[in-house]
């Protein structure tokens, strides 16, 4: 290999050949998407079951103050352009993954610790006034959890880029998915070792002084293993000036820039909707599952952490069966009303293991939703590469990228909300004001099987969607797109 420093070319370029990528290296980049599977544990693994279930704040206020961080998507753009032109430290992309991953362990404890004052509020004076403000800072804080997230993981999908080509990019991001699995697990395996003390009726005060406690190692775990993953990185295989000529990355894309783009023409509205309809059925029950665990199953918090396990190898296995075995015998089309017509009966699962109170049932049920997940996530992307051409592909995924996480967000908002209505629901036909355990699977089964519904509504539009017409239609309609925004 030559090389790594950068000295001009007989004709004037400024690029020479950086090291390729091996695959302890690959992995070693991993470690970073491990550190973000246990971060995404925290929020939402712990935190919403600690304030649904502990706390008793309306379901609805809980998801919402979440999910804040997830409609800070669009900054992704700021921060993919900041890094681009300005360095932090010397770097273009280092820097600003290590301040982002700082910021976003200290954002993390600072709104745990909002959380508490929160609790404490209604449990002197129940919900009123008195809490609001504390709401309001829950959220200011989330959307701050949200920047600096887009700034640590927007640079680092950019650094992906600069270190890699296009052989070997595929790999990089196979492994950095699997990576962030195996973060969600080991979260579990951190969280249930922090908190295995508490039980189901544990005192308020060990529940805060222990989730404090996870609330400061997690945290500073996650921070070494993104220094350890990315330092000396950039400075040795970047190759960012090549890379430069690439257009139409994530980061480079408005919202509404992207929302143009997936409605450019018929055939790119139907399958935007279909993935809209998707993300919101797969994603509803992110704030409520662990919630459902504790007050339906009796599970500890440790003990719900674990169906985040559940699910997170259940998408693993889903995502490896379907890339060897079901797409090359059904087809990609196939693959995905299969994925959704499962995804459907398992959440029937879900709701049904309600009956029985068994956590064993719940942790199947969920573990074979995962498995679901892990089709439809991998189906749902070849069949996106499968309806489009190569010179609009990186558009086209590049805006769906942005909009899908809005959409995330916004199932998270809507689950809180459906559960709370199925309260109120059961509430109004009740003889007391207050939900008990018996009747409690009713409201979360609302949650449930509002997205089995979903699921049967993808399969509808799905088989709207033709590829010929879209292959025909969608280059020209997208191009027309693009050329309005410069007039």
């Amino acid at each position: 290999m030559t090389s790594p420093d950068v000295s001009p070319s007989a004709s004037g370029s400024s690029a020479t050949a950086k090291p390729n990528l091996s695959i302890l290296t690959m992995l070693r980049l991993g470690v970073f998407n491990m550190g973000l599977g246990i971060m995404s544990l925290l929020t939402l693994g712990v935190l919403n079951r600690v304030m649904i279930e502990e706390l008793r704040v309306p379901a609805l206020v809980a998801a919402g103050a979440i999910a804040v961080h997830q409609f800070m998507a669009p900054a992704r753009v700021w921060f993919g352009q900041m890094s681009d032109s300005r360095p932090i430290f010397g770097y273009h992309r280092s820097g600003y993954i290590w301040l982002g991953i700082g910021t976003v362990a200290v954002t993390a404890f600072c709104a745990l610790q909002v959380v508490w004052q929160i609790g404490d509020r209604i449990a002197e004076t129940g919900w009123g006034p008195a809490v609001y403000p504390w709401v309001g800072l829950l959220g200011l804080l989330f959307a701050l959890y949200g920047l600096a997230l887009s700034a640590t993981s927007t640079p680092f999908t950019a650094l992906l880029v600069d270190v890699s080509d296009e052989d070997s990019r595929s790999r990089l991001v196979g492994i950095g998915w699997a990576m962030l699995m195996v973060g969600i697990i080991t979260g579990v395996i951190i969280t249930s070792i922090v908190l295995k003390p508490i039980e189901l009726d544990a005192p308020i005060e060990q529940v805060q002084s222990l989730v404090n406690r996870l609330f400061v190692i997690a945290p500073a775990v996650v921070c070494v293993l993104a220094f350890l993953s990315t330092a000396g990185i950039e400075k040795k295989y970047s190759r960012l000036k090549s890379r430069s000529s690439l257009r139409d990355r994530e980061d480079s894309l408005t919202l509404g820039r992207a929302l143009k783009i997936l409605t450019a023409s018929r055939q790119t509205g139907l399958f935007f909707t279909f993935l809209l309809v998707l993300s919101l059925s797969l994603f509803m029950q992110d704030a409520v599952l662990e919630p459902y665990g504790g007050e339906v199953f009796g599970m500890t918090i440790a003990e719900t952490t674990q169906l985040n396990a559940a699910f997170g190898m259940g998408t693993l296995l889903g995502i490896i069966t379907t890339g060897w075995l079901v797409v090359p015998r059904i087809g990609k089309k196939r693959t995905v009303v299969a994925g959704c017509g499962w995804a459907a009966l398992c959440l029937m699962g879900i709701t049904l293991s309600g009956l029985t109170g068994n956590p064993t049932v719940l942790l199947t049920a969920v573990f074979c939703f995962g498995i679901a997940s892990g089709i439809l996530t991998l189906g749902a992307i070849v069949l996106m590469l499968d309806l489009t051409v190569a010179e609009t592909a990186g558009t086209f995924i590049g805006a769906w990228g942005l909009a899908q996480a809005i959409a995330r967000g916004s199932a998270t908002v809507l689950g809180g909300g459906v559960l709370d209505l199925g309260r109120a629901i059961l509430r109004a036909f009740g003889s007391t004001g207050d939900v008990g355990q018996p009747q409690a699977f009713l409201a979360y089964g609302l949650v449930f099987t509002l997205q089995a519904v979903g699921m049967m509504v993808a399969i509808l539009l799905l088989s709207r969607v033709d590829i010929q017409e879209f292959q025909a239609n969608a280059r020209a309609a997208i191009t027309a797109a693009l050329e309005s925004d410069m007039d």
